[in-house]
């Protein structure tokens, strides 16, 4: 994807072209629907933060400046988009949360998994065990291959904490990995 392109459809948007933004949902829906299904392992949730998204970067296009990535002013959007539906819905996740924890341990089809699959689970349920910081990162770094500058501009930070979170984020997993695996083979 080209970065300059981005921006000057952006800035198409910005000046009333909205036709413009389409191009962009084009672009960006599937890496922004990643993103959030990283974080919240739901797939209608990730699809209506995804259209949230779209609908603010209309909303506040007069505040594009066309400085810097246009991934970043977009992954900023997002982070905020996911921080104010969790806000909105605390309560209904922390019932969930609950729900999840009474149930525990693997699915009953674990044990008839291939061994890929097993690591993709084991990984999937060690980064949702990730403080929101850290998860963030480990996305934004891992999946959605941002830099750590850019990871910082998103999250209001210094590029020197996002490395700290990162490494950290990555000894966490280690360690979470290594225990779920564990637990599995227990079985």
């Amino acid at each position: 994807m080209n970065s300059t392109t981005d921006k000057a459809l952006m800035m198409k948007v910005k000046d009333g072209d909205l036709d413009k933004l389409g191009l962009l949902f084009e672009r960006y829906n599937r890496p922004l629907y990643s993103f959030f299904y990283k974080k919240t392992f739901q797939t209608d949730v990730s699809e209506d933060l995804v259209q949230s998204v779209f609908e603010r970067m209309l909303k506040y296009r007069s505040t594009y400046s066309g400085s810097g990535a246009f991934t970043t002013w977009m992954f900023s959007i997002a982070r905020n988009a996911h921080i104010d539906h969790y806000r909105q819905n605390k309560k209904h996740n922390e019932k969930e949360e609950l729900d999840e924890d009474r149930m525990g341990g693997a699915s009953p089809e674990f044990g008839e998994m291939d061994e890929r699959t097993k690591r993709k689970k084991i990984l999937e349920q060690a980064l949702d065990q990730l403080d929101e910081d850290k998860k963030e990162v480990v996305i934004l770094s891992r999946y959605e291959g941002l830099k750590y500058a850019e990871i910082a501009e998103i999250q209001g930070v210094t590029e020197s904490a996002v490395k700290v979170r990162f490494f950290r984020a990555m000894k966490d997993l280690k360690n979470i990995v290594h225990t779920l695996s564990e637990e599995y083979s227990d079985e």
